[in-house]
């Protein structure tokens, strides 16, 4: 016999734990599914730990001009990745345990964890237990995916989410995509000491922006640094 709830949410990313909030002070009896992490692409592999990255290699950055403020740093400067990506984890996994918590101790909210599968309409399983309400709410978020270039499937290659995982530095980098996402990998990793590549098949950087915005982007002049950003922009 499936448990019956006023609403079953599924997937605890960005819109999920907010939108239990609300239904459970509303009075409704509501059960929240995750499969994997607590807190979606935001919490474990967008907003939180890239802005976390970015916030090293300003600091990266800074220290390179810090003679330019009077400030000598004897004997060069090292950004150490594996110390990178451990305060990255530290504060992404805080968020996640914060979410997770929140979702936990919700008066009338019950979370389940598992792969949630849709048996009608109105009714969705977790495992071997059944869940019904009159309304579902599909909160899974998106995958990084892949596009199908000749020879790409025969090397190896890192998504947006894999690159979370990297502990060490990239000697070159070849971004595809010349995205908010691949351009902010690009300052990032060109700020932390990589050689960047930026690739971008459209006629222009950041296409959906204004194309005052994207010309901006393009024309900005390089800042001294131990390597070099390269651009190439090809056309279809």
């Amino acid at each position: 016999m499936p448990t019956q709830y006023d609403a079953i949410i599924i997937g605890t990313g960005q819109a999920g734990p907010p939108l239990a909030g609300r239904l459970t002070q509303s009075g409704m009896k509501v059960a929240i599914i995750e499969r994997k992490l607590f807190g979606g692409t935001c919490v474990n592999t967008g907003c939180i730990p890239t802005k976390t990255m970015v916030a090293s290699a300003y600091a990266a950055r800074m220290a390179q001009r810090a003679a330019e403020y009077g400030v000598m740093i004897w004997g060069g400067i090292r950004v150490d990745m594996k110390q990178v990506k451990a305060r990255k984890d530290a504060i992404s996994g805080k968020s996640r345990t914060g979410v997770e918590s929140w979702l936990k101790s919700m008066e009338n909210c019950s979370v389940y964890e598992g792969h949630a599968r849709f048996e009608s309409p109105r009714e969705v399983s977790v495992g071997p237990t059944r869940l019904t309400a009159e309304r579902v709410f599909i909160n899974v978020g998106g995958r990084a995916w892949v596009p199908p270039m000749p020879g790409l499937d025969q090397v190896q290659c890192l998504t947006n989410s894999a690159m979370m995982e990297v502990d060490f530095l990239p000697t070159r980098l070849v971004i595809i995509g010349g995205g908010y996402v691949g351009l902010e990998f690009g300052q990032m990793f060109r700020r932390f000491g990589s050689q960047v590549t930026i690739v971008e098949m459209g006629p222009r950087l950041v296409r959906r922006e204004d194309d005052d915005v994207s010309a901006a982007i393009r024309d900005r002049p390089a800042v001294p640094w131990s390597t070099r950003k390269q651009l190439h922009r090809v056309r279809r």
